[in-house]
């Protein structure tokens, strides 16, 4: 079973107050149901870490949560208010305090990355183009890209460069809620470990809240707070990762506690191990 100092650290920032209130949601696709009455909430400062089976709809959730998808019934209350039932120009406001980084990066392959990121800065936040690739390029650094990649294009760059230029680019218009659709997808083991850390210190440094679909137990147990499982239409539990592991449910048990599963746990307990002797 996995314990509870295998998990990450609680986050002190992390507070009892929902940031996102998901209630009794439906998506549906024809006659193919994803969600029913589907409940959620993010709470302000953590990382919650959203996973499931293949064809539970994780990716569609969040979608739906930033407006990418029109949900068939059901309200989502972001900062209190309920996205559904606002004006376009209003839930524009508040889609304006999301970043997002999609699973693919869904960068502009014809431009390089400080014109990428400086887009949303143009369009959204009405800078000049000078003024707005000038801040292009502090966002690249944040996430730890080099000076001169600023003017390379995306398809001169790596698969984690690809990432970090992505995550800049969701922080362009400074969000206070950060959604990422499998950030560490298609990264070798260290790229994935380099970028789980980016993603806790950026949070931890700019007050971010962060609703993280994944499938990476490593990124489960070092960077979410808690975590969300979505089974039969909604969701099954939400909670640490020792009490979501301790759910009496088939598909959490093979996924927490299965050869893989316990790979992770040690991995992160050795780390854990090491941090402390540090101290």
């Amino acid at each position: 079973m996995i314990m509870a100092d295998m998990a990450a650290s609680p986050n002190p920032q992390t507070s009892n107050e929902p940031v996102i209130e998901v209630r009794d949601l439906c998506n549906r696709f024809g006659d193919h149901i994803v969600h029913e009455d589907l409940d959620l909430d993010l709470l302000r400062g953590e990382i919650l870490g959203v996973v499931g089976g293949s064809g539970t709809g994780k990716t569609v959730l969040l979608r739906s949560i930033v407006g990418l998808n029109t949900p068939a019934s059901g309200h989502i209350r972001v900062f209190g208010e309920d996205l559904i039932q606002l004006s376009a120009r209003a839930r524009s406001r508040i889609e304006q305090r999301f970043g997002v980084l999609f699973q693919g990066g869904a960068l502009f392959t014809s431009l390089n990355l400080q014109e990428n990121i400086a887009v949303p800065l143009i369009e959204h936040a009405g800078l000049k183009r000078p003024e707005a690739e000038k801040l292009a390029r502090m966002k690249l650094a944040l996430t730890g890209l080099s000076p001169d990649a600023a003017v390379r294009y995306p398809s001169e760059l790596s698969g984690g460069m690809v990432k970090r230029a992505s995550l800049a680019r969701a922080l362009a218009l400074d969000p206070e809620i950060l959604f990422l659709d499998e950030p560490t997808a298609g990264l070798d083991p260290i790229g994935a470990a380099a970028f789980d850390r980016l993603i806790v210190t950026l949070r931890d440094a700019l007050g971010l809240t962060v609703f993280l679909v994944t499938h990476d137990l490593d990124t489960l147990y070092s960077t979410c707070d808690r975590v969300a499982v979505l089974s039969q239409r909604k969701v099954l539990v939400a909670d640490t990762l020792e009490k979501v592991a301790a759910t009496e449910d088939d598909w959490v048990q093979d996924y927490f506690n299965g050869p893989r599963g316990r790979a992770a746990s040690y991995a992160f307990r050795d780390h854990l191990e090491k941090r402390n002797q540090e101290q």
